[in-house]
């Protein structure tokens, strides 16, 4: 609805100055709206680049607490924890999700111990990271198994929450699973852990770099278009998150990002329930890549991330989250 007309109305004069802009800035990032995602791996005092992602490492154990204590400089408050496990540690059944000392768990256990509270700690749920054909499930004639594969994510869940992980993150995409996993959670004495759905991703192209970074890429036997959304749906998305809700999420996560603002709106619209984002590996490669080669400028970085905000995103996981927050200041 239009208030008034040219002449009497110039939008332009609140653009004129610096200080009148910030006055009517509709939406705001900062900090408090980051989470970090971190990628680990074996050994001991290790940085290792991905090639695919300019500017992101890996980082064995050790290291955590020097970009943990960046982390927290900058006052964002969550990270997000994913494992690179080694080939010789992966099956066709994931079992190495389920072992007490792999890296996700013996990480969590030397962040809280440094760290206690001081930040949260996110961990996904899902087999990809350990089996050898890259899905994140139990694969049987190239198709995901739904039920049997909750069982194993229900044992990862609780075992994820009894290392001291703050927010459980099933991103798998099986049917049923949150309230499984709520139930497991609530029944063994941890109500208080959180749940965070994966409860809208998308079959997508923009995940490449990131199955590179732990090292299923090359693994990966066919696609996941059986168990994750087709990227042409949209209604879809709502029944997954109404679902997920009713089963006891505390959060829902939209992924990829960027492509899907579309999605975030319609989600946050329609169940005010706090949505994420995840500002995927592809996207994030694609804007670097594109800043190095000069077609785009670093603020692109900012514009990016402030359209979740603006489509009505409650937090991002941002591969630029600690570079940004530090220009942030806020």
């Amino acid at each position: 609805m239009i208030t008034g007309k040219y002449p009497n109305l110039r939008l332009r004069r609140t653009r004129k100055f610096s200080w009148s802009r910030k006055l009517v800035q509709e939406n705001k990032l900062s900090s408090n709206d980051l989470i970090y995602p971190i990628f680990v791996i074996e050994g001991t005092n290790k940085k290792k680049p991905i090639r695919s992602m300019p500017g992101v490492y890996r980082y064995t154990i050790d290291q955590l607490g020097m970009i943990i204590d960046k982390v927290l400089k900058n006052k964002i408050p969550m990270i997000a924890l994913f494992p690179s496990t080694p080939k010789s540690k992966k099956d066709k059944s994931g079992k190495e999700a389920l072992n007490e000392n792999n890296l996700v768990c013996r990480a969590i256990r030397f962040i809280k111990q440094r760290f206690k509270n001081n930040i949260g700690i996110m961990c996904d749920v899902a087999l990809d990271p350990y089996t050898i054909h890259g899905h994140d499930g139990l694969l049987k004639d190239s198709y995901v198994l739904n039920d049997e594969t909750i069982e194993i994510l229900i044992k990862q869940s609780l075992l994820q929450a009894q290392m001291g992980c703050d927010v459980i993150a099933p991103s798998d995409m099986m049917d049923g699973r949150i309230g499984k996993i709520r139930k497991s959670l609530d029944k063994n004495a941890y109500q208080d852990v959180q749940i965070l759905s994966y409860a809208v991703k998308y079959a997508s192209n923009f995940y490449g770099p990131f199955r590179d970074a732990i090292g299923s890429k090359k693994s990966l036997k066919g696609d996941k278009k059986n168990y994750q959304m087709d990227f042409a749906n949209c209604n879809e998305a709502l029944r997954e998150v109404e679902l997920d809700i009713k089963e006891g999420a505390d959060m829902v996560m939209v992924k990829p990002g960027m492509p899907y603002l579309d999605i975030i709106k319609n989600v946050k619209e329609n169940f005010k329930i706090p949505v994420l984002a995840f500002q995927v590996s592809g996207e994030y490669s694609l804007i670097m890549n594109g800043i190095k080669s000069r077609l785009i400028n670093e603020e692109s970085i900012l514009e990016s991330l402030m359209c979740f905000k603006r489509a009505g995103a409650s937090a991002i996981v941002s591969y630029f989250a600690l570079d940004l927050a530090k220009k942030l200041k806020i």
